[in-house]
């Protein structure tokens, strides 16, 4: 699959996972929302600069935005099942699990 078609895709994805709008990533990103609808709909190729901002948006890495989540190298399966789970949630349920697991690390 070519970038062009890949990056909307993967972007779509993620909003849908995530449980957030184009207008709720427009604002966590500052792109403008013909910006990201220019993006989606395959009329402009964003920059790395842009992609770093989505991928800060959704609390992933670029590599994360550009490897299929079942194909995580080097993790055992318990931590691979861990993170399948947590790309499940929406941004929300993310912020509630990340303050869970910092009140049991103490």
């Amino acid at each position: 699959m070519c970038i062009e078609d890949y990056v909307p895709m993967r972007i779509e994805e993620l909003c849908s996972k995530g449980g957030i709008t184009r207008y709720q990533l427009s604002s966590r990103t500052g792109i403008s929302q013909s910006a990201l609808s220019d993006i989606v709909k395959k009329k402009n190729v964003p920059t790395l600069v842009t992609i770093e901002r989505i991928c800060a948006a959704f609390g992933i890495t670029i590599a994360q935005f550009f490897t299929k989540s079942d194909s995580i190298p080097n993790l055992s399966d318990e931590q691979k099942e861990l993170l399948l789970l947590w790309d499940g949630l929406k941004l929300e349920e993310k912020e509630i699990v990340k303050t869970f697991m910092k009140s049991i690390r103490k």
